[in-house]
């Protein structure tokens, strides 16, 4: 992984933790429940928000955090991040400082999600220039895709109440994130495309949860055109995804899928055959 001179700690825990309950007919029974920890972020020594995350790769989920606020632009901006769990702080240190910071943070958008998402600036700010690269995609290998992600999940599996974000090129599963939100998870990716420098033209990105109007912006500033969700979407996630060129695909689960838009794209090479209906 390329750290781009930045000097970060190594501060990931478990994401679950064991717990004993009882059951129905009064019986313990030991569970692991996934973790929730605050996170407070301070980007040079001011203070700018609380992160509820699982804690597995902080430092990666702060800085994609940064990168999908607009804060900073390129990683070479940020000389540190360090993540101390006895506070509960993650420190950012920056090169240069942040320009116009007390204007971004002054504009504060609370969006829909679990534990809820925080977009600091205006949502359609730098929209027109983000410049999307198209791409086909094949019906068998999105079949193939979701196949290979039911190998996925594990903390989902083990503890439940978490969501997952993957980076997916072709029918390969490059990386896989899960977080008590899908903004965190979203966020850790992003993190890690700018630190291994892989470009998103050529992915297709994941999701478990809804596909919101922050969802869409955030895939489509990491420069990935395909969004893939097993969930639904809403209404301002479709408008943007017009707006931006992002193939939307959701409710897709085995061989099931609905695309709301891009479907030109998609090379429908595998459809299943449908059921004859009773005589």
């Amino acid at each position: 992984m390329k750290n781009h001179h930045i000097d970060m700690t190594d501060a990931g825990l478990d994401a679950a933790v064991a717990v004993t309950a009882v059951d129905e007919f009064g019986h313990q029974r030991e569970q692991h429940i996934a973790a929730e920890r605050p996170l407070t972020v301070y980007v040079d020594k001011r203070e700018i928000l609380t992160l509820m995350t699982l804690g597995t790769r902080p430092e990666l989920l702060v800085l994609g955090w940064l990168r999908n606020q607009r804060f900073i632009n390129r990683p070479e901006q940020i000389r540190a991040i360090q993540v101390d769990w006895d506070t509960e702080a993650a420190v950012v240190v920056t090169r240069d400082g942040i320009d116009n910071l007390d204007s971004r943070l002054s504009r504060k958008t609370v969006t829909t999600g679990c534990g809820q998402g925080t977009v600091f600036g205006s949502l359609m700010d730098d929209l027109e220039k983000i410049r999307l690269a198209p791409g086909t995609l094949r019906q068998s290998e999105l079949y193939a895709l979701l196949d290979n992600l039911n190998d996925y999940n594990a903390i989902y599996r083990k503890a439940g109440a978490v969501h997952g974000c993957a980076l997916c090129r072709g029918t390969e599963v490059l990386h896989f994130v899960e977080d008590v939100g899908r903004h965190n998870a979203v966020d850790t990716l992003a993190g890690l495309m700018w630190l291994d420098d892989i470009r998103g033209d050529e992915l297709c990105f994941y999701t478990t949860g809804r596909l919101t109007s922050e969802m869409v912006i955030k895939v489509a500033q990491m420069g990935i055109p395909r969004l893939l969700s097993r969930s639904g979407l809403t209404q301002m996630g479709l408008d943007l995804a017009r707006k931006l060129g992002v193939t939307l695909i959701a409710r897709a689960k085995g061989r099931h899928f609905l695309a709301y838009h891009g479907t030109e794209l998609i090379n429908f090479d595998a459809s299943p055959r449908k059921l004859a209906r009773p005589a």
